[in-house]
């Protein structure tokens, strides 16, 4: 009910009386009260005077479910979006919501998470007000080996709404970390439920952080936020309405395609790995030159010891000199 009446107050200009709402949406004039009462919690401005009704204020930097689903203008991603003021984790949220018959296309949508990770079990700060945590529930018909080519898909399209809409310059670190000025600004965390051949679902999970004022001293030199690089505060909702539309669209060419190659040169251009010393971390350790990224999103490096051309699957891989 508050949406309908958030969507009256939108539509008129002046006051719109209790009355007047009643009768439009055909309720009692304490429905509407209750409405009215309900948007003011979510954070809206409703100007009420007597005689004359109510009248919506400025409401432009709000986040919310209401104010998210007026921005999207997508056909399937975001649809349904479901948004929650405190989780656990918006990955887990999908898991939830995929368990109860959710269909691709489903965000989940987090103001706060008290257990957001990244990779390798890593904690992921997701304090409230300031950034985007999101996860995506993606469906698609391919091998389950190649699913990680997901993760590189979006890490190009939050690069890609990230320019669109602040006029950036994000570089990605391979596979799908984003960096500005060689600091982290968004991670991504993509999760698999799948048999042997078949994948259920996927969880593309992202954290942006958007407006972060200051990070503490072990991570300042490591973490940027989209507001300390514009020097201004950053709409969350269009950013992402934003990511949504950027996704959906590299999205429909992966699966037209069946691979990563049409999205391919343009991820190449934006890596900030290639051509980079690096040291490959894992049982084997070694420092290489990252030489390319494959069609199916490996990284090939060649060994500074031998120099022999390998190709890295998964894992972590640093940068000298860069800290994220």
């Amino acid at each position: 009910m508050y949406r309908k009446i958030l969507e009256l107050l939108r539509q008129e200009e002046g006051f719109l009386s209790g009355e007047e709402i009643g009768r439009r949406l055909q309720v009692s004039r304490s429905a509407v009260w209750k409405g009215i009462r309900k948007l003011r919690e979510e954070g809206y401005q409703v100007e009420a005077v007597t005689n004359k009704g109510y009248r919506l204020q400025n409401t432009v930097q709000l986040y919310n479910e209401a104010e998210l689903q007026e921005a999207l203008d997508t056909e399937k991603m975001g649809r349904p979006l479901y948004f929650y003021k405190d989780t656990d984790s918006t990955n887990a949220c999908i898991r939830r919501l995929a368990a109860e018959g959710a269909k691709e296309g489903t965000l989940a949508v987090a103001e706060h998470q008290s257990a957001g990770r990244g990779r390798r079990g890593r904690v992921w700060e997701s304090p409230e007000g300031s950034g985007i945590w999101m996860s995506l529930m993606l469906c698609p018909k391919i091998h389950p080996a190649k699913a990680s080519l997901l993760t590189l898909l979006s890490g190009l399209s939050v690069c890609r709404a990230i320019e669109e809409e602040l006029s950036l310059s994000p570089k990605i670190k391979w596979p799908n970390d984003i960096l500005i000025n060689g600091k982290k600004v968004v991670g991504i965390l993509t999760e698999m439920e799948c048999e042997m051949t078949q994948i259920y679902f996927i969880s593309v999970g992202i954290g942006i952080n958007v407006n972060t004022e200051a990070f503490p001293p072990e991570l300042e030199k490591k973490a940027t936020s989209l507001r300390i690089e514009c020097g201004r505060e950053i709409s969350r909702t269009k950013l992402l309405a934003a990511c949504m539309r950027h996704i959906e669209r590299d999205y429909a060419l992966f699966c037209e395609a069946g691979g990563f190659l049409p999205l391919l040169e343009d991820y190449r251009k934006r890596c900030v790995t290639l051509d980079q010393e690096v040291r490959v971390l894992g049982k084997d350790s070694f420092l290489a030159r990252a030489l390319d990224v494959t069609e199916d999103g490996e990284l090939l490096v060649q060994r500074l010891d031998n120099g022999k051309e390998e190709v890295v699957f998964s894992g972590e891989v640093s940068i000298r000199g860069v800290e994220a």
